[in-house]
């Protein structure tokens, strides 16, 4: 897609003395028109001209997950401190902690580059953070100019392994301005997107009230165990193992439990790590009963509830084709938005489940039953294949359905950082 620069208003906060920007600059994507197409040669076949996006609102103290206004660039806010003591910035390593509170990082998908990307050499208080959907030249620029202690970019600039850091490459530049301005980046990326109440949950609440679950559900980033069962002849032969077992590396995390047999024997049901697995199991093949009776399960992690990729919802109250689109494009702040009808569908059409995913969400959403889906981009293929089943198709282009979620974060970091100030507008 092709793609033009603007500028974004943006409000400095100053939060006992802490400050807070959501970026002014930002990368203008595609805004199409809202559209819809009837046929596989028409898709993507209506462009219309590049638009700026609507700017959102900073300057309200409780900025609805569903919903903001437009923002008045003149507007700045200060938080001041209730206690007449001097306050005391917080340092990285505890702003990084209130980060992780907000978004385990192990939430993260295992491909994805999240968390602290640029630490300063030099330890430094952090009174300025900097929230921006994607961290580029421009935005460097202003970190730069506000004497930015830590920028929070959605995207993580730095994605792919650097051998060297030059500067005709721009994310490399990027970095050396970093660490040259003593600057640290963080980035969650699709922590932010997984967590419950993320960005995929604010994406589907622009649609309205419904049942939502995840598509993808997350599970516990906890150490990976196995079950080990065997049987033995009796007490004598399960003690002199359960000694052994004592020995290997790992066991002090073992859970077992015993089970007697009328017929005297013993049942048990031993739980380990996998790094303890090997040696446990080297140890009771060297016996000849229980080697005969070995039965190795892998446990499956518990699901973190509310937590994971893309989400579907059952609207409470159905609404047409049409309808969704409009609640999208308020939702969003577009006055733009790309729309694929399903197979014999209208605008008409109701609407009662929705599938979305923010960003490039086609993997996720693809295959899901729902009425609609709604994601940033997809493929032109990939909108024929749901087209074809019958499912209509919102896009938004990929960071506009994921940077409204900044000013929701802002006003929960705000509060984890220093909950006893107070707004003065």
């Amino acid at each position: 897609m092709l793609a033009r620069c603007g500028q974004l208003s943006g409000k400095l906060l100053r939060l006992s003395r802490i400050n807070f920007s959501i970026s002014k600059t930002r990368t203008f994507i595609s805004s199409l028109s809202s559209c819809h197409f009837s046929s596989p040669r028409s898709v993507f076949t209506s462009f219309f001209a590049y638009s700026a996006l609507p700017r959102f609102s900073l300057h309200h103290s409780h900025l609805s997950a569903s919903c903001y206004p437009a923002l008045s660039s003149d507007r700045t806010i200060r938080f001041l401190s209730a206690s007449t003591r001097p306050a005391e910035h917080m340092d990285l390593k505890g702003v990084l902690e209130v980060l992780e509170q907000l978004a385990p990082l192990s939430l993260a998908e295992s491909w994805d580059n999240v968390g602290l990307l640029v630490e300063p050499s030099r330890p430094r208080p952090i009174k300025t953070i900097l929230l921006t959907n994607d961290l580029t030249a421009a935005v460097m620029d202003e970190a730069v100019g506000m004497k930015c202690d830590l920028i929070v970019s959605y995207h993580p600039p730095l994605f792919r392994p650097f051998k060297r850091l030059l500067q005709k490459d721009w994310k490399q530049r990027l970095a050396v301005r970093a660490i040259e301005n003593g600057i640290g980046i963080f980035s969650p990326h699709t922590s932010w997107d997984s967590v419950e109440g993320g960005v995929n949950d604010w994406l589907v609440g622009g649609m309205g009230r419904g049942k939502v679950s995840v598509l993808s559900q997350a599970v516990s980033s906890g150490a990976q165990k196995h079950r080990i069962e065997f049987s033995c002849m009796d007490d004598g032969e399960v003690n002199s193992l359960l000694e052994q077992l004592r020995h290997t590396e790992g066991s002090e995390t073992f859970q077992c439990t015993r089970i007697k047999s009328e017929s005297g024997g013993q049942q048990v049901n031993l739980t380990c790590r996998s790094s303890a697995l090997t040696g446990a199991v080297q140890i009771l093949l060297s016996h000849p009963h229980t080697s005969k009776s070995l039965n190795i399960t892998q446990v499956q992690q518990p699901p973190l509830l509310g937590c994971g990729q893309g989400r579907l919802s059952v609207l409470e109250e159905p609404v047409s084709v049409s309808t969704a689109v409009q609640k999208m494009k308020t939702h969003l702040g577009l006055p733009h938005l790309r729309l694929a009808l399903g197979d014999q569908q209208t605008l008409d059409s109701m609407v009662k489940t929705v599938a979305v995913c923010a960003g490039s969400g086609a993997s996720v959403i693809q295959g899901v039953t729902a009425d609609l889906y709604i994601t940033g981009e997809m493929s032109h293929h990939e909108v024929l294949d749901a087209v074809s089943k019958g499912t209509s198709v919102i896009l938004s282009e990929h960071s506009n359905s994921e940077r409204g979620f900044l000013g929701v974060f802002r006003e929960r970091l705000s509060a984890r950082l220093d909950h006893t100030t107070k707004l003065q507008q």
